[in-house]
């Protein structure tokens, strides 16, 4: 088993994770009115509706649902009924009183880290059923979780190679795969566990794996995904890896190199995406249904309202 003090193999200033205090919960920005009137006005291109199955092993199978014709005040009972996953993406963009208001909350949460500074901020909020879950999976930029409504539990593993292998990381930095990662029951044993209820927030070590249960109650919440220039160098490092291993190379993992290393291949990066020498596999996922108030899991099929 992996030492528990050893919680990722990049360096950076997290080291674990980490449950602090915000105050957006005093604002009112969770309230059924709010989101009511949110869903009314939100971009339609800015939601991702998304619903796991899941076998006996853990494994996990995606559906990608349409924003639909339902109102604000329907589409928030369809994810109170159902077992869906709602990402208002931009929320900079989308609701720029909320962002506002996280980003001093943010402000507050990196001084606490030394060292820390991020140079690029974007969030989503989430909308989530009682019982939705979402599978294993990393994000590729450190994270604050601002917990708003409701009651979470969130899984953090190590993420050494075991836990995180750098060849299914840069498939997904290269967009030729989701999130999702190899994932294995075993892994139980190596997670450290938290309970998020309103008003706190959750921190956790840049590219820890990490999956979520929610506890039988809808939740809200915003994720704010933050870059540095260690990330940035590093996802660049991952995507001209991928590059190279796609042409029959083998590339040297990015935990073998130092700064000057990783900041060339991210400088190739740049390169190979204007280039567009990997093509995004995962844009055009199929829509496969449309939120409905009173069906199974809270999705109805394509166009049903007609």
């Amino acid at each position: 088993m992996l030492q528990k003090t050893a919680r990722s193999r990049y360096t950076g200033p997290i080291e674990k994770a980490e449950v602090h205090p915000h105050a957006l919960v005093d604002e009112g920005f969770a309230s059924d009115e709010a989101l009511a009137a949110l869903l009314d006005r939100y971009p339609a291109e800015l939601f991702d509706i998304n619903l796991y199955d899941y076998d006996d092993d853990g494994q996990s199978r995606l559906r990608t649902g349409a924003r639909g014709r339902l109102s604000g005040a329907e589409l928030l009972e369809a994810i109170k009924q159902g077992r869906l996953w709602v990402n208002l993406r931009s929320v900079e963009r989308g609701w720029p009183e909320l962002w506002q208001a996280a980003m001093g909350e943010f402000a507050t949460i990196q001084a606490r880290y030394p060292g820390l500074k991020a140079v690029r901020n974007a969030g989503q909020l989430i909308l989530s059923s009682p019982k939705a879950r979402v599978p294993y999976h990393f994000d590729a930029a450190g994270v604050v979780l601002f917990h708003l409504r409701g009651r979470k539990r969130v899984f953090v593993y190590p993420g050494d190679e075991l836990h995180l292998p750098e060849i299914a990381m840069e498939q997904v930095v290269a967009r030729q795969t989701t999130e999702e990662v190899p994932y294995t029951r075993s892994f139980e044993a190596d997670a450290q566990v938290v309970d998020l209820e309103p008003g706190q927030a959750l921190t956790w070590p840049f590219y820890a794996p990490h999956r979520v249960e929610n506890l039988d109650r809808f939740c809200v919440s915003l994720s704010m995904d933050f870059q540095t220039w260690p990330t940035r160098f590093r996802n660049g490092a991952l995507y001209a890896n991928a590059v190279a291993r796609a042409r029959g190379h083998q590339p040297r993992s990015t935990d073998t190199l130092g700064t000057a290393g990783l900041a060339a291949r991210w400088a190739a990066s740049l390169a190979f995406k204007k280039l567009k020498l990997m093509p995004d596999q995962i844009a055009g996922l199929q829509r496969d249904f449309e939120p409905e108030v009173g069906a199974i899991d809270g999705a109805g099929s394509i166009n049903s309202r007609s």
